[in-house]
């Protein structure tokens, strides 16, 4: 937990070109490391070109994956790092399909029909239907049979057409009796509004019971049918390693799709980027237990790279971290202004919503979603703030009458509420004025800080201090012509544009810090809501269960309305009134290799 952010340290390690793959592994696995590569053009790169090859398997991958195992490591056969190796595996994926088409196609067709003799077993158990279908099933040469399941309405039907419709177990169905050339013609009205047609096997008994169990028998005979075609598929699975295979073209789709254009020579691969492991221990530590070929290295980062920059922040100040990201990262030298926020927001929050019961429902409401929704955490601090401020205004579910409050009630001191949400706003602007010194001084620009801004800073120590006294004025003095003085002494030739922008900034100064004057404003809008919601449940009667049935809406209310518009006014005050002083947040975050596929169970 600092003030100046962490940022990401260059590396460069040298290692065999056949390990490259397993390298890029064990780095990914360490979540520490960002590739960026740096190599001159004539080199070549490290990656085989597996355009071809994925190509192909893809396009493999496109019929069979359905019937594909899980991949699964084999340490027997690991994942294939150059092109020929590429290819041997893929030339097993395609010996597989060779020689599992003729088992997947009758596995298929066996799962068609058992599906259609397990639908019609359904529909004969029903006593209203088994009979209709039974007569279908014994049609004469001069007769043709249909039986479909219906999704959409049906279409006029042709005239020579006999049919029924009636409720089945998984829909409507259609039952038909024609000519041949009457149900191929329905067969071709039907086909547009995706009806399912339902085989019926010939020469079915006329009695139900019977009928079902010649069903069932055939049945049985297709459960052994797909049993013996799963084993041929198990035996051809093993037979070629397909687990294995399969594993390895998903180590290869990540390699390609994360891996950038690494330097390579014939036997020798140059992987270059950035870590947020500063000291190499972690990195160096996975290599070392891999026993793989390498040479670690932390040199200076080459010119014209942009550092990464790492927000190395607690667990517990992990979520005040969305008002940064707002408005970007950090880049080197600037502030992480995240540890300050983490006292700002809440108090900012609490101030404009204090209520001691409402905040402890926000407070309760955060707790519930720490694990669903992390940006909901800030509701832990922001209610207890809440729930503080109450005590201070006192005010417990919008009534003032129960707790006596520790400063006072907004409403009976307006102007005292209002005057001091100001001077809170003088302190937070006067913050990110000496967060900018900080800045310049880590960049080592801390003397162009003190000719073009210090005086900005003293001017306005000033002014804040002359609502108190008029001894302060002299500050303000000082400041101005310091402000006037800088510029002149660091370029006299851009002094007067310098000048002007000096005085437009402290004019703005003083305007936002007038604007603080909101978060007293909605202090005193707060109190003034819960007065109404405690005159409106006054109004019905006593205090019987209409006045604690609308005290309770208009709490729920509060809390819901008025905190997604506190929320908001925090969010703007730190933003636009604070982050603006001193972060421009141009930097750019380290994005850490993500690890291949299974890498975390194997």
């Amino acid at each position: 937990m600092a003030l100046k952010p962490t940022t990401a340290r260059w590396f460069e390690l040298l290692t065999d070109r056949d390990s490259l793959g397993a390298v890029l592994s064990i780095l990914a696995a360490t979540g520490e490391v960002e590739l960026e590569a740096h190599s001159s053009p004539e080199r070549a790169v490290a990656l085989p070109d597996y355009a071809a090859t994925l190509a192909e398997f893809a396009e493999l991958a496109r019929r069979y994956r359905p019937y594909w195992p899980e991949p699964k490591k084999n340490p027997a056969l690991p994942p294939p790092e150059s092109l020929a190796g590429a290819q041997d595996a893929l030339a097993e994926v395609r010996a597989w399909a060779l020689q599992a088409e003729p088992a997947l196609t009758a596995l298929q067709r066996t799962n068609t029909e058992r599906a259609n003799l397990a639908e019609l077993t359904e529909l004969l158990a029903a006593a209203t239907t088994a009979a209709p279908l039974l007569e279908l099933s014994r049609c004469t040469r001069l007769l043709a049979a249909r039986l479909y399941a219906l999704t959409e309405p049906l279409p006029p039907l042709p005239s020579g057409l006999l049919a029924v419709t009636f409720a089945g177990p998984h829909g409507t169905y259609l039952a038909a009796l024609a000519g041949a050339e009457d149900c191929l013609t329905l067969d071709r009205e039907l086909a547009p509004r995706h009806a399912r047609r339902l085989l019926l096997p010939t020469g079915l008994s006329l009695d139900p019971a019977v009928a079902k169990a010649t069903l069932l028998e055939r049945i049985t005979a297709l459960d052994a049918d797909l049993d013996r075609l799963c084993k041929i598929l198990d035996e051809l699975e093993l037979r070629h390693h397909l687990a294995a295979r399969l594993a390895g073209f998903t180590f290869l789709e990540w390699l390609v799709a994360n891996v950038p254009r690494l330097p390579a020579t014939e036997h020798f691969a140059w992987v270059t980027g950035w870590t947020a492991d500063p000291h190499g221990r972690v990195l160096e530590a996975a290599l070392q237990r891999s026993t793989l070929p390498h040479l670690l290295h932390y040199p200076d980062p080459p010119r014209g790279t942009a550092t990464p920059v790492i927000f190395a922040n607690p667990s517990w100040l992990k979520p005040f971290e969305l008002f940064v990201r707002l408005i970007g990262t950090p880049r080197a030298g600037e502030a992480d202004p995240t540890v300050v926020v983490a006292g700002l927001a809440p108090l900012l929050f609490g101030v404009m919503f204090g209520d001691v019961a409402q905040g402890l429902l926000l407070l309760l409401a955060g707790v519930l979603a720490w694990h669903r929704a992390p940006a909901l955490r800030l509701l832990v601090p922001g209610g207890l703030c809440a729930a503080l401020f109450g005590w201070v205004f006192g005010s417990l579910a919008a009534r003032e009458d129960l707790i006596a409050p520790l400063w006072l009630h907004p409403l009976q001191a307006p102007l005292t509420v209002l005057a001091s949400s100001i001077v809170v706003g003088g302190l937070v602007i006067g913050g990110g004025l000496l967060l900018d010194a900080l800045t310049h001084v880590w960049r080592g620009a801390g003397g162009h800080w003190l000719l073009h801004r210090g005086g900005l800073l003293v001017a306005y120590v000033g002014m804040l201090g002359s609502l108190l006294s008029t001894r302060y004025l002299t500050a303000v003095a000082l400041g101005l012509a310091w402000a006037v003085a800088g510029p002149m002494i660091a370029n006299l030739r851009t002094a007067g544009s310098a000048i002007g922008e000096s005085i437009e900034t402290l004019l703005q100064l003083i305007v936002n810090t007038i604007s603080f004057a909101r978060v007293g404003a909605f202090a005193l809008a707060h109190a003034g809501l819960s007065a109404a919601i405690v005159g409106i449940a006054e109004a019905t009667g006593g205090h019987g269960a209409g006045f604690w049935l609308v005290l309770l809406l208009g709490n729920l209310l509060m809390v819901v309305v008025e905190g997604v518009v506190v929320g908001i006014q925090t969010t703007r005050l730190v933003l636009f009134e604070f982050f603006i002083r001193f972060l421009h947040a141009d930097g750019r975050p380290l994005r850490p290799l993500a690890p291949p596929p299974g890498a975390a169970s194997n």
